[in-house]
């Protein structure tokens, strides 16, 4: 097992997002690494259970059985060109995508953010 305490991030490739929520996650949960699995408009892939999940799946058991990760955190963001859709969509996809995550049955905390417009995060959920 790593040394050090990780959190997951399933987050969007957009690299404006990146940043803005390690450090959040960073600060916030006490963490000092985050694995973070990126793809475009993950919350969709997650919700619509497309195709790619099964590569999500394996990365966040890689990051949880293997770094002891407790905490998986799912990322929507303002003007995501993978997920081109409107806030409220995306948070409804949020909502769903964490429904998809806790379905995996690990046994760690999930939780929603948000970035807005100005790159802060917001705890959604």
């Amino acid at each position: 097992m790593a040394q050090g305490l990780f959190g997951t991030a399933i987050n969007c490739m957009d690299g404006r997002v990146q940043l803005p929520v390690n450090e959040y996650l960073k600060r916030n949960y006490r963490l000092d690494f985050i694995d973070t699995i990126t793809e475009p408009g993950p919350v969709k892939m997650l919700a619509d259970k497309e195709a790619g999940i099964s590569s999500i799946h394996q990365r966040v058991k890689i990051s949880v059985e293997a770094h002891g990760s407790k905490l998986i955190a799912v990322v929507a963001h303002y003007d995501c060109a993978g997920n081109p859709v409107p806030k409220e969509t995306q948070l409804k996809q949020l909502n769903s995508a964490l429904e998809t995550i806790r379905e995996w049955k690990y046994n760690v905390s999930c939780i929603g953010l948000w970035v807005d417009e100005n790159w802060q995060v917001i705890l959604v959920k």
